[in-house]
């Protein structure tokens, strides 16, 4: 059965194409019980307009803009080659993706970016942290009718239009779960890292991961967590010192969570610790985390599939330019759990082939 079209719609209300067109469009014009006439018939007939051949009809461009951190971070990195990949692929779609970095952790510097977004901008896609100046740019664009969705971590989630990316708590959780299955027949002491607090991804993390280290039953006890700011070296110093502080204190670190970035930082500090080697558990597969679980120092790492992320941020952004409702693609990603076995591209007894 073939699909309504608007000349069905103009025919069963009684009135011209145009006139349809003109209701359907709302360019206004049309005398109110006609108009009545051609809601009445679009909902009769089931018409659902294709948005795709109307933008084509009118040489619509959809214009997006990712806004991501920049830094020397593997993973933001290859959020960064995601967008670019999915950029080449929609200009058949007659969609503009361009890309704008901002220092990472730096809510200033977001802020101002979000501030001079463009009015040509049909939407925007934003990994952002949690700051009083952060909401006030997003209440800003909110006003101008600019919807954003935020990535990587859910933050704002009263300001935002939608949200594509893993649910971090339940991810803090895998961690956590990893690390305990690991402490099954002792008790251990686990040191968490992160960048900042201020990142709702990371503090979903770190809720998580606790969560299931204080059920019923646990061996394990949470060391007070350290901030790197996702720099390498600022993680080597302050890892450093916290090892030795607990070595000092007769609590050795059996347990390491890098919840963040920097882990090049992490790597350099295994490397160089004498003695039994913790157990760790990092976040997103990326070229240093690789290398680590390959080496034996890392032992899980969690990712959360950037170039599918940013394929889900990419339908919500268009739905939303649209003026439809995007499908809740919030959590809508399983992450996968990498072990030294089960590498992509590795053979059969794990490494690289």
């Amino acid at each position: 059965m073939r699909k309504p079209t608007l000349r069905d719609v103009a025919r069963a209300a009684g009135v011209s194409y145009a006139t349809a067109d003109r209701v359907l469009n709302a360019r206004g014009g049309v005398a109110a019980g006609s108009e009545q006439r051609v809601r009445q018939a679009i909902a009769d007939l089931g018409y659902v307009r294709d948005l795709h051949a109307a933008n084509l009809s009118r040489g619509r461009v959809y214009r997006f803009v990712f806004v991501l951190p920049r830094g020397d971070h593997s993973f933001f990195q290859a959020l960064r080659s995601a967008v670019e990949a999915q950029a080449l692929q929609c200009r058949a779609d007659r969609i503009s993706i361009s890309v704008q970095e901002v220092p990472a952790l730096d809510p200033g510097a977001l802020a101002a970016a979000l501030r001079a977004t463009s009015t040509e901008v049909d939407c925007l896609a934003v990994v952002a942290t949690e700051a009083p100046e952060i909401a006030a740019a997003l209440t800003d664009l909110r006003q101008r009718g600019l919807p954003v969705v935020t990535l990587v971590g859910d933050a704002a989630p009263d300001l935002r239009a939608a949200y594509a990316g893993i649910d971090n708590r339940m991810a803090g959780r895998t961690a956590g779960r990893l690390l305990a299955l690991a402490h099954t027949s002792r008790e251990g002491q686990i040191l968490p890292v992160l960048g900042a607090f201020r990142a709702r991804d990371h503090r979903d993390r770190f809720d998580g991961a606790a969560a299931v280290f204080t059920e019923a039953g646990s061996k394990l006890r949470l060391l007070p967590a350290i901030e790197v700011q996702d720099r390498p070296e600022v993680m080597r110093k302050r890892l450093s010192d916290a090892l030795a502080e607990a070595a000092n204190a007769g609590e050795a670190v059996t347990g390491i969570y890098s919840i963040g970035a920097g882990n090049r930082g992490l790597i350099d500090v295994l490397e160089g610790l004498e003695g039994p080697r913790p157990v760790v558990v990092l976040h997103e597969l990326t070229p240093v985390s690789r290398a680590g679980l390959e080496c034996g120092l890392i032992d899980a790492v969690i990712d959360q599939k950037p170039a599918e992320e940013v394929a889900l941020a990419i339908a919500a952004m268009k739905a939303l330019a649209d003026g439809r409702c995007p499908e809740d693609v919030a959590r809508a990603i399983v992450p996968a759990i990498y072990l030294p076995d089960n590498l992509p591209g590795a053979g059969a007894t794990g490494g690289t082939p």
